[in-house]
């Protein structure tokens, strides 16, 4: 069997079984796509982003290395997937073709997607995109003609991803509720003696146990001075006594995830771990009274910075106040249709979802970090994580 023939077999027993939106909420994400599209002059969409392609239809797999697209047009969408994909594209899309290639054959994806671009003139494209290939483009590009191409198709998609459903909360809080359960189960085992392994594998039993999917990123475990160094991880690290244990989790429930950071100590924090702790709460609270319909992220920023000011000079802090969160797929959780920080004009509008990731390193001694998933409101922004900011001491 073949994977057409695959495709029309499962189709007839388990088609559109696994689809994570009710159709009509799907209908309306690509009808309001549609109409921006037809605003911008465009006849199709070449969409080549995972969550992009996910958010129109659907369509969700642990494997995302590999070439997909989704052709958006005026009467008809189209899926072309790897025929190692057939089967997710079948049971979780929501879409009137898909078409496959064989997955060893790359190169058979061209003469399918000329054949349905061909009549369109003017074609948009998100050229950020890490799934949009060069191999694949160029010939695109040199076939149809370079003026045909436009640069905005990511962007349709990212302002409409930014502002969430119903239907995207309650997801976004049930991953919150899961994110919650692996940090409360990792940080109770938190002693010297054991590693950052052990916890980070305590955080991932309790969330999958909890019911996570797979993570667009693995829990996130440092400890002692590795804090201090962004963005590594659990590396069979012992803990020490005194030693402070960074921990940053997000579970995945229908791929929206809502991360979460805590902080604990193998003893008693120091006097200066809590300072540090309380600059950070200074920050959050900053951010959230600003975090109004009408501001912008610029705003947001200019006003955390300024409750960062007085440990400016001696912690290290990213620059980054915020990002939105939703649907995603390895290698981050991060949606990058948003960021709070320093020259970002976008405003405010109730129903973004932004993650506040507040760490604060102290360069070669250690790190705190504390945040939350927090919820545009016409108040301002409202937690949907249940973070207490304190710092837990494990004595």
């Amino acid at each position: 069997m073949d994977y057409n023939a695959y495709r029309h077999a499962l189709t007839n027993t388990l088609g559109g079984s696994e689809i994570p939106f009710p159709s009509d909420e799907l209908q309306h994400r690509l009808a309001r796509t549609r109409a921006l599209m037809a605003e911008a002059g465009h006849d199709a969409l070449l969409l080549t982003d995972p969550a992009d392609i996910f958010y129109l239809t659907g369509y969700h797999t642990f494997e995302v290395s590999v070439y997909t697209a989704l052709i958006v047009m005026a009467e008809r969408s189209v899926l072309q997937v790897p025929s190692i994909e057939t089967g997710p594209a079948v049971v979780n899309a929501l879409v009137d073709d898909i078409i496959g290639y064989r997955w060893e054959e790359i190169n058979e994806v061209i003469e399918p997607l000329l054949d349905i671009l061909a009549p369109c003139q003017q074609i948009g494209l998100d050229l950020y995109s890490s799934g949009l290939r060069h191999g694949i483009i160029q010939p695109l590009l040199s076939r149809l003609g370079k003026a045909r191409f436009h640069d905005d198709g990511g962007l349709l998609l990212d302002n409409q991803r930014l502002v969430k459903s119903e239907a995207e909360l309650d997801y976004l809080r049930e991953s919150a509720r899961i994110t919650q359960i692996g940090l409360r189960a990792a940080e109770a085992i938190i002693e010297p003696g054991i590693t950052d392994n052990d916890i980070a594998a305590e955080g991932a039993r309790a969330l999958i146990a909890a019911g996570s999917e797979f993570m667009s990123l693995q829990p996130i475990v440092t400890s002692g001075r590795r804090i201090s160094v962004i963005h590594v991880n659990h590396k069979r690290t012992s803990i020490e006594p005194g030693d402070p244990v960074f921990l940053e989790f997000g579970s995945a429930y229908q791929r929206y995830t809502a991360p979460m950071m805590r902080t604990a100590v193998a003893g008693k924090a120091t006097e200066e771990m809590q300072h540090i702790a309380e600059a950070c709460r200074s920050i959050y609270s900053a951010l959230k009274k600003t975090m109004l319909p009408g501001n912008t992220f610029d705003d947001a920023a200019r006003s955390a910075e300024a409750a960062l000011a007085p440990y400016a000079d001696r912690a290290f802090f990213s620059g980054v106040f915020g990002y939105s969160v939703g649907a995603q797929f390895p290698p981050s959780w991060v949606e990058g249709t948003g960021y709070i920080a320093r020259g970002q004009k976008r405003r405010f509008e109730e129903n973004m979802v932004f993650h506040l990731p507040l760490c604060l390193r102290i360069p070669g001694q250690w790190g705190i970090g504390l945040s939350d998933t927090v919820l545009v409101t016409a108040n301002g922004g409202v937690a949907i994580s249940d973070n207490d900011w304190q710092i837990n001491e494990r004595k």
